[in-house]
């Protein structure tokens, strides 16, 4: 729930994510051996507009959970964990210039504008990498990842996924969009 037009939860919420968000955090110590509940929960207590976007995550199906704490920024690293690409952020073209593009069958949104408008980014394929060493993740659906303004410039995006044990990258078309494949997104708090 938005508190009036501030990207802010309601009380009630908060705590009920910070709740999902700590279970989750104890049931895969995997991802971020090491890290300290107590400290991180405390940094989400105090910025509000980051756990808005947590939610975001948490709220599309993402099952965002800590990966990493960047040791000069102090910033802990969250990522969309969800075994299979977040099921309410699939069907979108990559960017606004590939669904402008689309003469007829558009779809409702881009991966850009979505990942922009929850306040997060957009995983890169060195971070999809990363969360495959973490898990198995998108074995029956893959995810588009950011793709390089090279390849974007000549009407390509690029997408990942796990087959046969191994991760693979493909490209498409910017302007495609298939019911199983979505995005995964970071965010740093």
């Amino acid at each position: 729930m938005i508190m009036g037009n501030k990207k802010e939860l309601s009380p009630e919420s908060g705590v009920e994510l910070i709740r999902t968000l700590k279970d989750r955090f104890h049931k895969n110590m995997n991802r971020h051996a090491g890290l300290d509940w107590d400290k991180l929960q405390a940094k989400l207590e105090v910025d509000a507009e980051k756990l808005w976007s947590l939610n975001e995550m948490e709220s599309s199906g993402g099952e965002p959970d800590v990966v990493g704490l960047d040791k000069n920024t102090g910033e802990y690293i969250f990522y969309d964990c969800s075994a299979e690409s977040p099921k309410a952020r699939r069907s979108f073209c990559y960017d606004r210039e590939a669904l402008d593009s689309r003469k007829e069958h558009k779809p409702g949104n881009t991966v850009m504008d979505m990942a922009a408008s929850m306040g997060i980014e957009l995983l890169t394929e060195e971070q999809y990498r990363e969360l495959q060493k973490l898990g198995i993740f998108d074995t029956k659906t893959s995810s588009w990842v950011k793709t390089p303004d090279a390849i974007r410039k000549l009407g390509g995006a690029i997408f990942c996924d796990r087959r046969y044990g191994y991760v693979f990258v493909y490209h498409n078309g910017a302007d495609s969009y298939y019911g199983v494949r979505g995005f995964r997104g970071s965010l740093r708090v």
